[in-house]
């Protein structure tokens, strides 16, 4: 399985909704210009993501978008299954040998835990990990 743009992209304006929670809306334009994307592909991407209830948009001068939820309740998989489709590592697992089958099966599962166990909120408060940072003098 390939998490494209439409993933990626989505992924960052649903963490950027979550860093912003409870400062009010938050414009495509403003995520567009502090990733460097494009506001017009952000657009595109929106629209699923209101759809599917994981967003509300917000009209007028100081309008934008907001979670529609808890940050700690989205999941990354809610993201990824609302731009990408369903998440399966090959097409048809069904038609497999038995060893194969049983490996895809093994390989989905696995993404589908760290999709669904990881929420808006590990994302937007991600620290870069627990690694202790040194500094070296010369």
């Amino acid at each position: 399985m390939k998490i494209s743009t439409k993933g990626r992209y989505g992924l960052t304006i649903m963490i950027e909704l979550a860093k912003n929670v409870g400062e009010g809306p938050l414009s495509l334009k403003t995520i567009a210009q502090t990733h460097d994307l494009s506001e017009h592909y952000l657009e595109q991407l929106i629209a699923p993501l209101r759809n599917a209830g994981l967003v509300k948009s917000i009209r007028g001068a100081y309008g934008g978008y907001i979670l529609a939820d808890e940050p700690t309740k989205i999941t990354a998989g809610d993201i990824i299954r609302v731009l990408e489709g369903p998440i399966s590592p090959v097409e048809v697992i069904d038609d497999e040998e038995p060893a194969k089958r049983e490996l895809w099966i093994r390989i989905r599962d696995a993404v589908k835990d760290v999709l669904d166990s990881t929420t808006l909120d590990d994302l937007a408060n991600y620290s870069g990990g627990e690694q202790e940072s040194y500094m070296f003098y010369i």
